[in-house]
């Protein structure tokens, strides 16, 4: 005799559980260790030397999570910023291109931290986020405070995009309107924000007591994170990385030496 065949809903239920175990990708704690290290690198005296490797790790990031305008959107940035920082003032001799270029040689340094971070704010939901926090036992204060966050940027977000969808439709968004009534145009753009801002923050706070997030029991993970292989090619990625950035000369302070 054969053995009997597993009930429908049983495999419809594994099937799901595999295929997340085999999409598995960073731990959510080390996005956020990798975000903390970048930052306090690249923000530090002497962060120009780690820019570059920064921009490297972000584009690459991007490239793994087929985000492929913040690919693109990264390493252009970046150029922009090199040419106006340095390129032109050796070019040009102007007070503005000097002012411009001292204005661009620290603002590259966001471009770095801003495109690791948009890789933990892109693939990162609130419940990853809060299961990571617990596992490191810290305040719930803390925890709860910071999923709320990385939730509501993205809110934010797609709320300004429909305010100036609507502005559009009615005209009152654009080049002319913003030069002929700077203040005016803002002001349109701004007050619905602030309503929209509001409604979403009470919306997302219904949604942290539906969940349970301010009950005095801790709650358990159904996706618990845990560390892989992804985590250890991170790992060594960003030694050599930061070899590099110590022992090849550094575009970013040989010109500016």
């Amino acid at each position: 005799m054969s053995a009997p065949a597993l009930p429908d809903g049983q495999a419809q239920v594994a099937a799901p559980v595999s295929i997340d175990v085999a999409r598995r990708g960073l731990d959510p704690r080390s996005k956020i260790l990798l975000v903390l290290i970048v930052s306090l690198a690249v923000m530090s005296p002497g962060g120009l030397v780690f820019v570059p490797a920064g921009i490297v790790l972000a584009t690459g990031l991007a490239v793994a999570d087929r985000a492929w305008s913040r690919a693109v959107t990264i390493p252009v940035t970046g150029a922009i910023m090199y040419l106006f920082g340095w390129v032109f003032p050796l070019v040009w001799a102007n007070p503005v291109v000097t002012v411009v270029a001292i204005g661009c040689g620290y603002l590259i340094r966001f471009v770095a931290a801003f495109g690791v971070g948009a890789h933990l704010i892109a693939t990162t939901s609130p419940t990853q986020l809060s299961a990571a926090l617990r596992a490191w036992h810290l305040p719930r204060a803390l925890s709860v405070t910071l999923a709320v966050m990385l939730r509501f940027f993205p809110v934010v977000a797609t709320e300004s995009a429909a305010v100036l969808d609507a502005m559009r439709l009615r005209g009152l968004a654009g080049a002319t309107g913003l030069t002929q009534h700077p203040i005016l145009t803002m002001e349109r753009f701004t007050v619905p924000m602030i309503a929209a801002s509001l409604r979403a923050s009470e919306d997302l706070s219904a949604s942290a007591i539906l969940r349970g997030l301010g009950s005095r029991r801790t709650p358990v993970a159904l996706d618990p994170p845990r560390f892989g292989w992804p985590d250890l090619l991170l790992a060594l990625a960003l030694i050599v990385l930061a070899a590099a950035s110590l022992l090849l000369p550094s575009p970013l302070t040989t010109v500016i030496a």
